[in-house]
Order: C-alpha cells, then structure tokens, then sequence
C-alpha cells in the first residue's frame, strides 16, 4: 500500500465511522470494503484482470457465506440489501469506463457493460447453487476449501501463474509472449482466503455463528485489514461489529497514536533500511562477511518494521471504525526462544495454523490405535506447519526451506527445554536472566539466518550468502 491510499483509507474510515450507525453499520462497512477491494487492486498487464479478480473476490464471498450460513439467516428479506449493493458497486464501477476522465477506484478502465452485467448474473447463479447444495450436503463445504486451495496455488505455483498469465493473454488477444507469473497479483487474496477457509471449518465442526450477508462480507473484506492483516476471528469481529459505536476522544487518540508509529515504521524505518537491506542483487556485490551481516540485521529489521507497521495501520484504522483488531507483534526479537518468537510473530497466522492444522493433526496422530511417541508427533506437527506457512508465502524451494528451517529449530527447542526446565527453574533470578538474555541473542541470529531464504531469489545465492556469512566466499 502507497502512503496515498493509506491517507485515503483514513480518511474513508473516518467517513465510513460517521456514517455506519445502528443497523446500517453492516451495510455501510460493507460497502467500503467492497470498494477497497477495487481501489487496492494494482494495474496488471492482462487487459481487465484488475476488474475481475476483485470481482471473482465478491463472488466467492457472496458464495461462502451461502454454503456455511445457517438457516435462520439465508431470508431474501434480511439478505438482499447486502447483495444489491454487492452486485449495484460492480456494476457502478463498470459504468466508470464511460466517465470522461480515468476512474480512481478501478487500477484501469473497466470492461463492457454487457460483460459485467453477466459477470453479476453468474455470481448471482453461483451464490444461488452454493445456497441449494448446502441444504444437500456437507461435502460442499470441503469442496470449497480445495477450490480456495486451487487458486492458491495457482497464485503462488510460478509455474502455474506464468501458464495462466498466458491463457488470458491468449483469450485477450494479447501478446502471448509478455506473460509472466508476476501478473496474477490478486491484491489481498492470502487473507481472504484465510478468513474463508476459516468460517468453512468452523461450519464444519458447527462452530461459525449465525451471520447475514452483509456481516460476513464484512468480516472477510474488512478493508483495514484487508492486505496485510491481521487475521481476525468472525465470532471476535461480530462482537464488535454488533455493538453500538460512536467515535469516541479515546478511540480517536488510540487510533492516532497507531497510524502514526505505523508510518514511521513503514515509511521512515523501513523505508530506510531497505535501502541497505539483503536482496539478490547487493547479496553477490559484498565481498566480507562484515558487510554482508549488516545487510543481513538490515533486512531482518527492515522486515519486522515494514510488516509490524502495516499492523499498526491497520489497528488504528480499525479503532477508527470502532473495532479492536488482534495484535500481531509482540516485540518479537526480544524473546528468549523459539518458541515465544513465533508466540509473538505475525501471532494470528501461528494462531491460525495451531488451531486449523497444528492441533488438529497432533489430535490425530495421537488417536491412532498405536499412538507414536509424543517426540516422533512434535517433530512431524512442527516440521509441516512450518513448511506450510512457508509455502502460504510462495511455492518454492527457498520458502519450503525457510519454514523447514524454523520446524526443525522448534522441535530442537521442545526438546531442550523438556530436557532442562527443571534445572533451569532453580537457578538464582541473576542467571536467569543471564540465560533470556543470551537466548534472545541466539533466538534472533538463528531467525536472521532463517531470513536469507526469506530474501534471496534461489538456493544458489542463499547457499552463496551462507558462505559469505562465515568467511567461505
């Protein structure tokens, strides 16, 4: 996000805080948040693909909430305010194309009219059949989940994002040979997808409470948290959007003094330090290991003030609006393990991987006629959830070897602290603060080391940093 559409995002929750009151407040979040989802979208290359990505966005919401709403909540008359302005917003933004001068809200000019009006139609279609099939079965609900999955991979496989890039280019009547997997950038799609494959599980094991269309759309493209989070929970978000909100001295304090450290974080501190941070390219220019370390603590800095600064953002834009979002940093660098690093980094994805993946599969694993010893369970458990939330943020072999690296540092972790609680607890408090003190050094270099997978492009010049590290290049 550009400071711009930062300044703006303010500026529209401040309006958007103004008017939704009472009863309208779904309704008017909602219409916000279906307008960043446009606004937010970059230009892509692919003649009207940033019109409809957000569009299948919609869609896919519009059909979620039909296949895990309950049915005391699927009335046309409680719905249909929702879904018109969802369906009457695609189709005020198509009209734009006929305005004199460029859109603002739209990254380039919409499709035609009739394309868009059927666009809308076949929404409408596939709300109305998720709706059907819920009432039929619950295999639906995971055939929704590996639809979701599908277009992960599709945005995050390069492979399969460059054939892709190419299939529109060729439906488009466009150059073939520009396509590239850069051109799917689906503008906060991980998110979203996050928030959707949530409320499907929660339905699943009947926990997802009563909703409306305009509750759950809003929940899912709550556009403060809409590009980088954080990833709220639906039954903590409803508490505070259900609750009578008036935009309070408090709210309005609490609310400036985030966005302000945010900025700073994102737009001084960062910004800044991207400037000497580790990439591809300085990576193969420095030529000591000295240098080459403090390109490494730039990036590892750069990285925690670039995203925890988008949190704060997105915190105080919600508190403008009258919602706590979830914290998702906790001085993290500062911590004396593993295991409280991840306790206290990007929390609400750990706490979403722990609730949706983590805990169910060490209940399986646990469950079996022969249970394997509790060792062999943690090591499988945090060996895939890592690589998992590797993979979350790319399909390649870096980002699989980044979150193997993390796995394998907690099993280490799990296990030496198992080992040595019961030594270390009665130790005089003057050591053992000795010991947190050295553990959040080593804690912190081992991460740094983890991020040159993180930063690098390819195994090679990862391998190549590696060596440079510690004098061998």
């Amino acid at each position: 996000m550009t400071l711009t559409i930062i300044l703006v995002s303010m500026a529209a929750a401040l309006l958007a805080g103004w008017l939704a009151r009472g009863r309208s407040r779904p309704l008017v979040l909602l219409a916000f948040s279906a307008l960043a989802v446009y606004a937010f979208q970059p230009a892509l290359p692919v003649r009207h693909l940033d019109f409809w990505l957000p569009t299948v966005t919609l869609a896919l919401v519009a059909a979620s909430w039909a296949l895990t709403a309950a049915p005391e909540q699927r009335s046309w008359r409680a719905n249909w305010p929702a879904a018109a302005i969802l369906a009457g917003i695609v189709l005020l933004l198509g009209l734009t194309r006929f305005l004199p001068f460029d859109a603002f809200l739209t990254a380039s000019r919409p499709p035609q009219t009739f394309q868009i009006v059927l666009a809308i139609l076949l929404a409408a279609a596939l709300t109305g059949a998720a709706l059907w099939l819920s009432r039929r079965s619950a295999k639906w609900l995971a055939a929704a989940i590996g639809l979701i999955l599908a277009l992960f991979l599709v945005l995050k496989v390069p492979e399969l994002s460059y054939w892709t890039s190419f299939f529109f280019h060729k439906l488009n009547q466009q150059y073939s040979g520009a396509a590239s997997a850069a051109d799917l950038r689906w503008l906060g799609f991980s998110y979203i997808a996050f928030r959707l494959i949530h409320t499907i599980r929660d339905r699943q094991s009947g926990r997802l409470p009563a909703v409306t269309l305009a509750e759950y759309a809003a929940y899912v493209i709550f556009f403060p948290s809409l590009t980088a989070g954080p990833i709220d929970r639906i039954e903590r978000f409803l508490g505070d959007l259900r609750r009578p909100f008036a935009l309070s001295a408090e709210d309005l304090t609490e609310a400036g003094k985030r966005l302000l450290v945010g900025l700073f974080k994102k737009f001084v501190i960062a910004d800044a330090l991207a400037l000497v941070a580790l990439n591809g390219t300085n990576a193969l220019q420095v030529r000591t290991a000295g240098w080459t370390w403090i390109l490494l603590y730039a990036y590892a800095f750069q990285i925690f003030f670039d995203f925890s600064g988008y949190t704060d953002i997105a915190i105080g834009l919600g508190r403008l609006l009258g919602f706590k979002l979830p914290e998702n940093f906790n001085a993290p660098y500062r911590k004396p393990n593993l295991t409280q690093f991840w306790n206290n980094w990007h929390m609400t994805l750990t706490q979403w991987f722990r609730a949706y993946f983590f805990n169910p599969v060490t209940r399986l694993l646990r469950s079996t006629k022969k249970p394997l010893p509790i060792p062999v369970v943690i090591f499988v458990t945090q060996i895939i959830t890592m690589a998992l939330i590797g993979l979350w943020h790319g399909v390649t072999a870096n980002f699989v070897l980044w979150g193997l690296w993390h796995g394998l540092g907690l099993f280490v972790h799990n296990r030496w602290s198992e080992r040595t609680k019961a030594r270390f607890a009665v130790l005089p408090p003057r050591w053992q603060t000795v010991l947190n003190a050295g553990g959040a050094l080593l804690t912190f270099h081992f991460v740094a080391l983890g991020w040159v997978f993180f930063a690098m492009p390819d195994l090679s010049t990862s391998w190549h940093v590696f060596l440079k590290l510690f004098g061998f290049a």
